[in-house]
């Protein structure tokens, strides 16, 4: 690292950054209204923006970032404003609803991120420590990025949940001391096609079932479209 940066305070930050998507992975489980949620998916795009950028900063990596910009632009902003009107198109008003309730979950999720820890520094003993511990958080964000997917009975916030996982796999990578630009602009125009299927695909759903509760969709198995 050529910036006359304490050692220090590049941990400190980087971790402070890192600490705050698993945060904010927290508080997305924790949501009970589909609009808060949206509003704490851009707020954890912009904690990874950050974190990208500082990594970029600290590794001298340019190309990180780009990788920040991509998840300021399209997940701050683009990605929430496109889901809020979809939200709206769609005529959902309601409570997000849970397979179970938020206590557990967030029992759960507390659990997910001691494992995540435990086996992540175990498995990175010999590399460097901050790459070590970044992957931890990263991994936990991956797992309640999982765990929001399997507790929720709305696409939509399945869809959240998705997005939140790969926004840890983005972390994984950058701590890592980072991607190759073509990968990077790769995955980033894939999540962005994916998101694009995803709402194409609800849209589908709202109009053959009039409802994008997935609980409620599995009483039409077996049926036809």
């Amino acid at each position: 690292m050529d910036h006359a940066i304490p050692a220090s305070l590049v941990f400190d930050v980087a971790h402070l950054f890192a600490g705050a998507l698993v945060l904010i992975s927290f508080m997305l489980l924790y949501q009970d209204r589909l609009y808060a949620l949206l509003n704490v998916f851009a707020l954890q795009a912009v904690a990874l923006s950050l974190a990208v950028a500082w990594q970029a900063f600290t590794q001298d990596a340019p190309h990180l970032f780009l990788t920040a910009l991509i998840a300021l632009v399209f997940k701050a902003l683009i990605i929430p404003l496109a889901l809020h009107r979809m939200v709206a198109r769609l005529g959902i008003h309601r409570e997000v609803e849970t397979v179970v309730s938020v206590g557990p979950t967030m029992l759960a999720g507390i659990a997910l991120v001691a494992l995540s820890m435990v086996v992540m520094l175990k498995a990175t003993a010999t590399a460097d420590a901050l790459a070590r511990e970044d992957l931890a958080f990263a991994l936990s964000v991956v797992l309640l990025g999982l765990l929001m997917m399997v507790t929720r009975r709305n696409a939509v916030s399945q869809v959240v949940g998705f997005m939140s996982l790969e926004n840890g796999l983005i972390l994984a990578a950058t701590g890592a001391r980072g991607m190759p630009l073509v990968v990077e602009i790769s995955v980033a125009f894939s999540v962005l096609i994916a998101f694009i299927v995803i709402g194409i695909f609800l849209f589908r759903i709202r109009e053959r079932f009039d409802t994008v509760d997935v609980d409620v969709l599995d009483r039409f198995r077996g049926g036809r479209w």
